[in-house]
């Protein structure tokens, strides 16, 4: 099962200058929980947003850089190479950055989405969900908290 995971706006905000524009940390808890033990594919950007590679998962990197190595990673130069680098029978999850998203939507059967109540100035956004192509099968509303600054709404959607 090939998943798409992540947190988006009301107007589909990922990020702005390769960082995220709010901090959530049951939305962190949630994207480990759900993500932990699998393979992970993500663009060049997204993995150098990270202060190290994400712990107990498998990354595969994807960038037009043809010498770009990173030891412990898988780099390849395409979505379809991504996934094709991931074992048939695991679940991989997809996580940015909006390029990637946007090139791998079609290949997705999932969407695990955090839907920030808010809208955001950003240069990167999550593609729009077309409702014909997918339903909604779960949803989980939190509202803002002294740790959470914004209302959001865990969501699953699978493929019709």
């Amino acid at each position: 099962m090939i998943t798409l995971i992540a947190a988006a706006a009301e107007n589909n905000a990922l990020g702005k200058d390769n960082q995220l524009v709010w901090h959530l940390p049951d939305d962190f808890k949630r994207f480990k929980q759900i993500t932990s033990g699998h393979y992970i594919i993500m663009g060049r950007k997204t993995f150098e947003s990270f202060p190290k590679p994400l712990p107990n998962r498998t990354h595969v990197i994807i960038t037009r850089q043809k010498d770009y190595e990173v030891e412990g990673c898988i780099v390849v130069n395409s979505i379809e190479k991504a996934i094709e680098s991931c074992p048939k029978n695991e679940d991989v999850f997809i996580i940015g950055g909006a390029e990637i998203y946007n090139q791998s939507i079609y290949f997705a059967d999932k969407i695990e989405l955090t839907r920030v109540h808010s809208g955001f100035e950003a240069d990167a956004y999550f593609p729009e969900i077309n409702f014909n192509h997918w339903k909604l099968i779960f949803e989980e509303k939190h509202l803002q908290d002294e740790k959470h600054n914004f209302d959001y709404t865990f969501q699953t959607f699978v493929k019709v």
